[in-house]
């Protein structure tokens, strides 16, 4: 993808500190020939994320397209907003139907659900298989412990990106990562190009393991050091 000379370029500490994000990745994600991988998109829905929310749509959107020449993904989008909601969507194939399911939501004031998102996947997982789980979020209202305990029991590698440098959020959403065997990015608000490129390698992974990636011969930083999982 060509760059936008209208996104801000990564100075070499945010390049470096995204390529550490890639290299902490340690098991390949594993798909049976000819079947799709299952990725789970989670995202922060409440007020604070509104200004990013239509990046988001897009985002999810190139993250389809980078595994159509794959085989495909199925993704599934989960989000939580106010004081108790936290929904799940169906299962997906499409970009486009994705993207009509987040264009009808609106962020509202409210806490953050992490917890629920962590046993919602590990429901998932143990129903059928899911390669990856991805969120997006900028806080952290819930107990650490709890969360951990969460983490631990869940049987998917999280890619945690934080937006913001929130430190409550970051050590909990880097615990996450570890515990899950996943791996924790934070991101700039200017840095959409940069998180699409990691969201991009990331549904590439679930769709195919390391094969698929080697076998697309992708240039992009991201999925080069992907392509060293071992």
């Amino acid at each position: 993808m060509p760059n936008d000379p209208s996104v801000p370029s990564l100075s070499s500490d945010k390049r470096g500190a995204i390529d550490a994000f890639l290299e902490k990745v340690r098991a390949p994600a594993t798909v049976s020939p000819g079947a799709r991988g299952r990725l789970i998109f989670a995202l922060d829905a409440t007020a604070s994320r509104q200004p990013i929310w239509d990046s988001a749509c897009q985002l999810q959107a190139d993250m389809f397209r980078e595994t159509a020449a794959i085989g495909g993904l199925d993704v599934q989008l989960v989000y939580y907003r106010g004081r108790d909601e936290c929904r799940a969507s169906q299962w997906v194939s499409q970009p486009e139907r994705l993207a009509g399911l987040m264009e009808r939501i609106d962020c509202r004031t409210g806490f953050t659900q992490i917890g629920k998102v962590l046993a919602h996947a590990k429901r998932e997982t143990q129903s059928l298989k899911v390669q990856a789980l991805v969120f997006v979020g900028d806080a952290m209202e819930e107990e650490l412990d709890d969360l951990c305990h969460a983490a631990g029991e869940l049987g998917v590698p999280a890619f945690m990106f934080q937006g913001g440098d929130d430190p409550t959020a970051e050590q909990a959403l880097r615990e996450i990562a570890r515990l899950t065997h996943g791996a924790y990015c934070r991101f700039d608000p200017g840095a959409a190009q940069q998180l699409a490129e990691l969201l991009r390698a990331v549904a590439a992974y679930a769709a195919g393991g390391v094969k698929a990636l080697s076998a697309a011969q992708r240039s992009a930083g991201a999925a080069r050091l992907l392509l060293q999982l071992r």
